[in-house]
């Protein structure tokens, strides 16, 4: 008896807690470096590199030397260093303060918000629009407000990591496509004939191959199926289209897509935020039942500055973009004509295929000692034996720094044997 007594002594209770505790950290431990060393065994690890330097076509970095030329930033516009959007930014934060410490719908809605939100409606030509703390959240945020266990959701094979994610938070009947497979696209769409609502969610371009999204034959396949159609123009958003409103104006179906998420993290002036812009029913559903909307803090001032302003250069004129555009001609002819597989279509992300994962990893390497800023990308973020390096051209990088990566990238290539 009297060691049952000992045994339940706060003292020895605590004792045997401790030997517990350190025996539950001792076995994390164990597992996340087994963990990590099949990461770096299989040769995905990623390093962070880390800049010196604001954003922009010539940045420092550090452990190199002098200035490095960067090609793979979604700096797209080269407007996250434009001046007249960092004194719209600075402005901003002076007049309404660095944060607002509250979500929207307690103390954390100011005029520049529904300003900018009826900014981005307006250039997107829908009823309304709604901002998140990112494009991610949008993607979050979207799928369990709208749909239930009556509804479904088809999605590409190949859609963003956020839209994934989302739709995994929904109730929806969940369906996915062969990527850009029409055919197989039309299949599940008969498959979900039975469902309350149909719900096609697609990247307006994929991040990773730089391939766009055949919106019209998805658009016709709606109006077939009486499904609607999402798109994520994160890579579009600012330069694709006449005008710079994404892929649905490119491909002429602006009225044909129901709902656009997009970012203003990337060609809108790079710093933050995310919105979701379409029917004004939806986005006051999104409003009431959107979690990442209701439990994240406002976007910052600052943000809401610089996106706004943006917005205001790309509406005067095209005439950036057009320039991007050129560029972009430029380097996928030069790389091409040096013996690279440059995949996607014409579209600034440019992924030169190389397969290996460890390939990519020391031509990158390579690449920056040679003052070019590019990184190799592999499994999981892309499908194993597709290791890639995917070059990013900007507004801001000039002729003579297009000609100046090619030419690094065929003495890297060689040197590897990624070139005969």
């Amino acid at each position: 008896m009297w060691c049952n007594r000992l045994l339940r002594h706060p003292l020895f209770l605590g004792q045997r807690s401790s030997v517990r505790a350190k025996s539950g950290l001792a076995q994390l431990a164990h597992i996340l470096e087994g963990e990590l060393e099949g990461i770096r065994g299989a040769g995905t690890w990623k390093n962070e590199r880390v800049i010196t330097s604001k954003q922009g076509p010539y940045i420092h970095v550090e452990g190199s030397k002098g200035q490095i030329l960067n090609f793979c930033a979604n700096n797209y516009l080269g407007l996250s260093s434009h001046p007249e959007v960092i004194r719209s930014g600075l402005e901003t934060m002076e007049k309404f303060g660095a944060g607002l410490s509250s979500v929207r719908f307690i103390c954390g809605t100011q005029n520049i918000h529904k300003d900018l939100e009826k900014k981005i409606s307006h250039f997107h030509q829908r009823e309304d629009a709604i901002l998140y703390a990112s494009c991610f959240d949008a993607n979050a945020g979207i799928f369990e407000a709208l749909l239930t266990p009556e509804d479904a959701v088809l999605s590409d094979e190949l859609n963003h990591a956020s839209i994934i994610d989302g739709i995994r938070l929904c109730k929806a009947n969940k369906y996915r496509y062969k990527h850009m497979d029409m055919q197989d696209l039309e299949a599940k769409l008969q498959e979900a004939q039975k469902c309350r609502l149909r719900l096609v969610a697609t990247d307006g371009v994929f991040s990773m191959d730089g391939d766009i999204a055949p919106l019209k034959e998805m658009c016709a396949l709606a109006q077939k199926y009486q499904a609607i159609i999402f798109i994520d123009e994160c890579h579009a958003t600012g330069f694709l289209g006449p005008n710079g409103r994404g892929t649905d104006e490119l491909l002429g179906v602006m009225d044909q897509v129901v709902i656009v998420n997009s970012t203003l993290g990337k060609a809108l002036g790079g710093a933050a935020g995310g919105y979701t812009t379409g029917p004004k029913a939806l986005v006051d559903l999104l409003r009431q039942r959107s979690r990442p909307y209701l439990f994240s803090n406002s976007l910052p001032p600052a943000v809401v500055g610089c996106a706004s302003k943006a917005l205001d250069l790309l509406m005067e004129s095209n005439a950036i973009a057009q320039s991007m555009a050129n560029k972009t001609r430029r380097f996928r002819s030069k790389m091409a004509e040096a013996g690279f597989t440059i995949s996607g279509n014409d579209h600034p992300i440019c992924p030169v295929m190389l397969g290996d994962a460890r390939l990519a990893s020391v031509i990158a390497d390579d690449m920056l000692e040679r003052g070019i800023y590019v990184i190799g990308f592999s499994f999981p973020v892309v499908p194993k034996g597709k290791a890639r390096i995917r070059v990013q051209i900007s507004a801001v990088h000039s002729e003579e720094d297009i000609d100046r990566c090619v030419e690094a990238f065929t003495e890297v290539g060689r040197k590897h044997g990624a070139l005969p």
